[in-house]
This record gives structure tokens, C-alpha cells and sequence, in this order.
């Protein structure tokens, strides 16, 4: 197989999945990863695809025409100040002695660090929080098991299910629809809807973007949903659906809450 042909395969796999990690298409192609990582940079100067952190990542909109999963470098620098008043606000519903699952993402990075020195028990599957916890944080921290997929930067593995419970499970969502919370990666879709079964209340914390981003795959439906926290710039048409679904909705502000 030439250049050309094996440049090709991997557009080819991106059209219906947002990423690929050099170790797959290594796999997948019989090369090594040198030779992956060569073709994605002519992939990526030809405007084929994205290179990014591990891999190579589909344009906007090339994935059946849903939204693909930025990279969480990337991700993490969009809408920050939202993220913080959103992670402000949610740090407000742990009380002393909670035992809380902080899943991955950077609004939930953000939260994670705010109860850093908190009498609390905290478990996370995401890779920053538990580097930030072990350096900074003070709490009861538990990691999950399992393989590390540094995109989307989680700790995970179907053979070691998680046996921590908690209060409450604060996860975010790439996409919210009436649907449900919605995800392009397979990865991230397993992980939530196991851990939501370890927990009494879920919280998903979701800036307003989130309301225009569709996502192939449906994580949880909006019915699992207790408490959504977002900021001010909320349509009053998403606000409608979430309060017809029967969901708590808090909106974070620069002076406190709504």
C-alpha cells in the first residue's frame, strides 16, 4: 500500500468517527508510527483532516455531518469564564462528607479543583483532575481503573467496573438535545451511563454552547437528568425543554445564581 492509498483509508474511517489514535491506525494500516504520524501530517496540510494530541481528528461537520469531539486541549480554552460561574455554582451542592463522582471534561476540571481541599470523597475517571488532586488537592480522591485514553483524556475500562457510589454525579455533555445529553465518542457514552448507575442525583454542568452542538450518540436521556447548571446566554426555547423534562435549572452568573 502506497502514501496515497493509506492517506485515503484513514479520511475514509474519519467520515464516520470524530478520531483516530496513531496505536489504531498503527494497528489497523500495519505501519509503524512513525509512518502514521507522517501521514497525517500530509493529511492535515492537504486540509484532509485535523492533526491533533494522539492522532488525527475529523473537520467540522465531516462525521455524518454531526459535531466531532474537539480535543480537550481545545476544548478546555472555549467559553472559560462560563465554565468557572458553572463550576462555582455546582461547588455549592457538595456538602461536607459527600461522597461525589467528578466525571471527565473541562467544566467538570473546573469543579474538581474547587474541591480540591474539601472534607470530602471524590472518585474520577479524568486523567487532569486526578494529576491536579494528587498535587494540589486535599480530599479523599479515588481514580478509576483501567486504560488511558488521552483523548478524551479518561481513565476507563469495560473489565474493572466502578464500585464507588456517591450523593451525586457531575458530568458535562458534548451536545444536549431533547434527546438527551449526546457524545460523539463511544468511550465517553460506556463510561457515563455506568457510572450514573452508582449515583442518587446526576448534575450536568453544559455552558449554553452546548445547546447547538448535535452529537451522534445519546449518553443519557433527559429524564436521568436531576439538576442542569449552565450560563445566562440560555435560549429561552432550551430553557423550556429542560424545565418540561422535569430538570432543576440553575443559571450561573458573574453575581451568583438564578
Amino acid at each position: 500500500m502506497n502514501d496515497l492509498d493509506r492517506q485515503q483509508q484513514i479520511i475514509e474511517l474519519l467520515r464516520d468517527r470524530p478520531f483516530a489514535s496513531v496505536r489504531e491506525l498503527q494497528q489497523r494500516l500495519g505501519v509503524s508510527a512513525a509512518t502514521v504520524r507522517r501521514d497525517i501530517d500530509k493529511i492535515d496540510e492537504a486540509g484532509g483532516a485535523r492533526k491533533v494530541y494522539g492522532g488525527v481528528s475529523a473537520l467540522d461537520g465531516a462525521a455524518l455531518h454531526t459535531a466531532f469531539a474537539r480535543p480537550y486541549d481545545e476544548n478546555r480554552d472555549l467559553a472559560v469564564d462560563a465554565k468557572r460561574q458553572i463550576a462555582d455554582l455546582a461547588a455549592t451542592m457538595v456538602a461536607d462528607g459527600d461522597s461525589v463522582i467528578v466525571n471527565g471534561g473541562s467544566t467538570c476540571f473546573h469543579l474538581g479543583a474547587k474541591l480540591a481541599d474539601r472534607n470530602i470523597r471524590l472518585f474520577t475517571n479524568s486523567m487532569p483532575l486526578a494529576a491536579y488532586l494528587g498535587d494540589h488537592g486535599k480530599c479523599a480522591l479515588t481514580v478509576a481503573g483501567g486504560e488511558l485514553h488521552r483523548e478524551p483524556r479518561v481513565i476507563y475500562s469495560p473489565s474493572q467496573p466502578t464500585t464507588f457510589y456517591a450523593s451525586k454525579f457531575f458530568l458535562g455533555a458534548q451536545g444536549i438535545s431533547a434527546e438527551g445529553l449526546l457524545e460523539s465518542h463511544p468511550l465517553m457514552v460506556r463510561s457515563i451511563q455506568e457510572l450514573s448507575g452508582n449515583v442518587d442525583q446526576i448534575v450536568v454542568l453544559a455552558d449554553s454552547r452546548k445547546f447547538s452542538i448535535h452529537a451522534r450518540n445519546v449518553a443519557l436521556p433527559l429524564s436521568r437528568v436531576g439538576t442542569l447548571i449552565t450560563d445566562d446566554r440560555l435560549s429561552d426555547q432550551a430553557a423550556k425543554m429542560v424545565e418540561n423534562a422535569g430538570i432543576t435549572l440553575r443559571i450561573a452568573t458573574d453575581g451568583g445564581a438564578t
